[in-house]
């Protein structure tokens, strides 16, 4: 039984508890009918973090004023809430700036929570390789044991560059070409300001500065002084805002896990009813015992521990990714470089047992043996 097969049952068998508490059986009927929809996953982050302009730049367009949730198809359906959800299945948390308050976090939901370094271009003073720095100091903060205990990954993006980017116009793209024709001793001093720019191309530089801010017209002049002009220049600007490695992120680590992060959701829900209304102790155990052995959950975070370098397998981490899922979750995705889930067994066995690799790896090493097991107890030993 799956995680989400297993929320489903507990659930069923909690309802008969409450049928005299209109409240709670109010909340187990949504809790049930949620596991089948979409995964909500909520924006969350200090004021001036960026909500709103990360929301539109994920989208890749801005949304209706007033509008605070979005169902898009990712694949599958992902409802981005960007207001408060006490029920969320998952956060995309920002950070304005390194260094901000992370209190918000907690270590018991890092398995669903993704940071972002969300005006990653103000970092190194707004020079035009802040962003190259910033993912270094991401990739930093997601290997430290302050935030990497609290969240999968640490992504570095900056949301209004990649939303203007996308919205660039012919007529603007053709105006950033010509930037890059005017000789770096006339065009940098102008650039040290938005006023000086502004004054020094009164013609176009207001609505270049509108669209992309001053780091993105000094990117976009460097670009086109490379040689980038029209939907080239605008593509990289976008890949250079880091938005394409946070949609990838929300889909690999969320939208691909959601009947497990839905589950999560559930049991968790559920786990609150019977504490706040205790009439089924045995119940409240058996949650208990699912959520902490969740085997899912475990490969989600080892997952995200291999990626951002919290854990080394060495040579190994491919086949490992691959059995943990990362490729896809059917057998034949698992099986896909491996020979067979018996020979996997054994060989990750060994691993878990080699005196030559540090307790983190040879724990590593046992999360894969549990997903090959699940393999094998499901009848499956090769790929299909």
């Amino acid at each position: 039984m799956n995680l989400a097969e297993a929320a489903w049952s507990l659930l069923e068998r909690a309802l008969p508890h409450y049928r005299d508490s209109p409240r709670a059986e109010a909340f187990l009927g949504t809790a049930m009918a949620r596991l089948t929809g979409p995964l909500r996953v909520t924006i969350t982050g200090p004021p001036r973090s960026g909500r709103t302009t990360l929301l539109n730049a994920v989208v890749g367009e801005p949304v209706p004023p007033g509008t605070d949730r979005l169902t898009v198809d990712w694949p599958g359906d992902v409802e981005l809430v960007d207001a408060p959800e006490p029920d969320t299945d998952a956060v995309v948390h920002l950070l304005p700036h390194p260094a901000a308050d992370t209190r918000p976090l907690r270590p018991a939901a890092a398995v669903s929570t993704l940071v972002v370094l969300s005006r990653a271009d103000e970092l190194g003073g707004g020079r035009v390789d802040a962003l190259v720095s910033a993912r270094q100091v991401a990739r930093r903060r997601a290997r430290s044991a302050e935030l990497g205990g609290l969240c999968q990954d640490v992504l570095a993006v900056a949301g209004s560059l990649a939303l203007g980017a996308s919205l660039l116009t012919p007529t603007e793209a053709s105006a950033l070409a010509a930037l890059g024709r005017v000789p770096r001793a006339e065009l940098d001093p102008v650039l040290l300001s938005a006023d000086r720019f502004a004054a020094a191309f009164p013609a176009e530089g207001p609505a270049l500065l509108a669209r992309l801010g001053l780091f993105g017209v000094r990117l976009a002049a460097t670009q086109a002084r490379r040689g980038l002009t029209g939907a080239a220049l605008a593509a990289e600007l976008v890949r250079a805002s880091g938005i394409a490695e946070l949609r990838t992120a929300i889909g690999t680590r969320f939208a691909e896990r959601s009947p497990v992060l839905r589950a999560r959701t559930a049991l968790l829900g559920l786990e609150a009813v019977l504490r706040r209304e205790p009439r089924a102790p045995a119940l409240a155990a058996e949650v208990e015992r699912v959520l902490v052995g969740a085997h899912e959950l475990r490969e989600l975070r080892l997952l995200a521990d291999l990626d951002t370098g919290r854990v080394s397998l060495g040579e190994e981490v491919a086949e490992a990714r691959y059995l943990l899922g990362a490729q896809g979750t059917t057998p034949a995705a698992r099986l896909a470089v491996s020979d067979d889930a018996h020979t996997a067994v054994l060989r990750w066995r060994a691993h878990a047992e080699d005196p030559r690799r540090d307790s983190r790896a040879r724990r590593a090493a046992l999360v894969v043996v549990r997903s090959c097991e699940e393999l094998v107890n499901r009848g499956v030993t090769t790929a299909p």
